[in-house]
Formats: structure tokens, C-alpha cells, sequence
């Protein structure tokens, strides 16, 4: 009988803080939708190079 380790994915949070933290940046400098959803397409690109360039491989 072998035991594994369950281990829950959250790599979903990094998405979710960097599309957060861009839509942010955008509402400081303009209130346009349109400029929101740029930024809310900008940080969901950062974070996902985040977690898989910068947190790749990271041992915890």
C-alpha cells in the first residue's frame, strides 16, 4: 500500500493577485473600462510568467 501526498493547486492565486495588482495600477492612473481590462489582461500575463519562470521548480 503507498501513500501519496495530496497536495492542492493553487496556482490559480498567482493569476488572480497579478490581475488584481495591475487592475489597480490602471484605476490609479484612469477609470476606463477599457484600460481596466488592458490591465487586467496585462497582469494575468505577469503572473503567469511569474509562476512559471520565476517559481518553477521551487521546493517548499
Amino acid at each position: 500500500m503507498s501513500t501519496t501526498e495530496n497536495k492542492n493547486n493553487f496556482d490559480w492565486v498567482w493569476y488572480v493577485i497579478g490581475m488584481l495588482a495591475f487592475v489597480l495600477a490602471f484605476s490609479a492612473v484612469t477609470l476606463n473600462i477599457g484600460y481596466l481590462l488592458i490591465g487586467a489582461i496585462i497582469g494575468l500575463i505577469f503572473g503567469g510568467v511569474f509562476l512559471n519562470k520565476i517559481v518553477k521548480g521551487r521546493e517548499y
